[in-house]
């Protein structure tokens, strides 16, 4: 399998991993959901969860691909302030959850280039 059709495949495979976990075990999510957001937090848990498994599913099919992937670059960019309030919520904690928290910051990064570059590779696709 060419290394650019694997690339989409391991970005469907860590959406889908994320995407179950927030069904799995939704109180972590919970925690992260910014208070400013309406609502109950197990909604926006739950609603991130099934936009994680539609964006998992859209990057597997080479038809979908190209949108999944532009959805995932605005997906990655939304969840960013959950990040931030867990890293703030966090900082009382013992100093490996509050590093875990702190890396998750700049881990989006890659992540947003990765779904671009997806993007960006399926153009020519149809």
């Amino acid at each position: 399998m060419p290394r650019s059709e694997r690339s989409p495949l391991l970005l469907a495979g860590l959406l889908a991993t994320a995407g179950v976990a927030h069904f799995v075990s939704p109180r972590q999510f919970d925690e992260t959901i910014p208070r400013a957001l309406p609502g109950a937090p197990r909604t926006w848990t739950y609603a991130s969860g099934v936009a994680e498994l539609a964006l998992a599913a859209g990057l597997v099919s080479p038809r979908t691909r190209r949108a999944a992937a532009r959805a995932a670059t605005a997906f990655f960019v939304g969840v960013f302030p959950a990040n931030v309030q867990m890293a703030v919520d966090w900082r009382d904690r013992p100093a490996p959850q509050r590093t875990a928290a702190l890396a998750r910051l700049p881990l989006q990064v890659p992540l947003v280039l990765w779904a671009r570059g997806v993007a960006r590779n399926a153009q020519g696709q149809s």
